[in-house]
């Protein structure tokens, strides 16, 4: 039997050749710098290994420690769904608006470079400047408004609150975010159908929201899809913005993240096993995610 599959394997092989010697280069660089790492990264989280020493193989104690006993990891958990829950929905649907307000509107090609330049600047050279409007404080925007408007008698102590830190970094993150959405979104909405836009106006849609829900959105499933994979990575991926925001460990770990508890275990405590575990809890939950999300929206009955 695996004589008859290695042969079908190279029949294949043979009948596509070219495109097989085309597609090498990729698959050699994506089995080196994706596949093998998935793969040391889940041998490495199953050893005591601290970048000096040999590892150690210790089996599922590291992934035990994490759920049972590592009371800052639920934590981190936590802070990223919600920052998922929150930031993922309002991120997609504000750059789909703007993708739709700016394609009818004169002069899109400015209007959408303006828009899209945040996300070609750094996230932490963009935090830095966004916490001049969340400056602790009087002399910040923020705070600076509110106390002239007589709302606040004291400054928000906008990053180092508890309550507040996970709401600046939620702003932060869906700003600079919002531009790669935006312009898949544009570039969907430039190519829908404008024969389907015509019959539909002959049909009765009456205005441009009609239009949009029965007309647009349908056509924007592929992007739509994208952008929730997008959000999805960002979302589990956050840690720059909060790091430069509320600092590692933040206060009471308010904007402590999982990628923050990963950098912290493997760069600061060099427990490279400990932190392989969580890459590889970070890697199951952005995949299955994903995975849900290409289920739900893909176009196979």
């Amino acid at each position: 039997m695996q004589k008859s599959l290695r042969q079908s394997f190279l029949k294949k092989v043979n009948t596509y050749k070219v495109g097989t010697l085309f597609v090498l280069p990729f698959l050699v660089l994506y089995l080196v710098f994706v596949v093998a790492p998935i793969l040391v990264a889940i041998f490495l989280s199953m050893t005591d290994y601290n970048l000096f020493q040999t590892p150690d193989f210790v089996g599922l104690k590291n992934y035990e420690l994490l759920f049972m006993e590592d009371d800052v990891f639920i934590t981190a958990v936590s802070n990223t769904a919600v920052f998922a829950v929150i930031s993922g929905p309002i991120g997609l649907i504000a750059s789909f608006l703007f993708a739709w307000i700016i394609n009818k509107a004169p002069f899109s090609k400015l209007f959408s470079l303006l828009f899209y330049a945040p996300s070609l600047t750094s996230s932490i050279a963009m935090s830095v400047v966004w916490m001049y409007f969340f400056s602790a404080d009087r002399y910040g925007l923020i705070n600076n408004v509110l106390f002239n408007l007589g709302v606040i008698n004291e400054p928000i102590l906008w990053n180092t609150d508890p309550d507040t830190i996970l709401f600046v970094i939620i702003v932060i993150s869906v700003w600079m975010n919002m531009g790669s959405g935006f312009m898949v979104f544009l570039a969907g909405l430039k190519n829908t159908s404008k024969e389907l836009q015509e019959a539909g106006q002959i049909d009765g849609i009456g205005n441009a929201f009609q239009e949009l829900i029965y007309i647009i959105i349908p056509q924007l499933r592929p992007q739509i899809l994208f952008g929730i994979i997008n959000a999805v990575v960002n979302a589990f991926g956050v840690f720059d913005i909060a790091m430069v925001v509320a600092g590692l460990p933040s206060p009471d770990y308010a904007g402590h993240t999982i990628v923050a508890h990963l950098y912290d275990y493997a760069f600061i405590r060099y427990e490279m096993g400990y932190a392989s575990a969580i890459s590889v809890v970070l890697f199951l939950f952005t995949f299955g995610i994903g995975q849900l999300a290409m289920k739900l929206l893909s176009n196979k009955e």
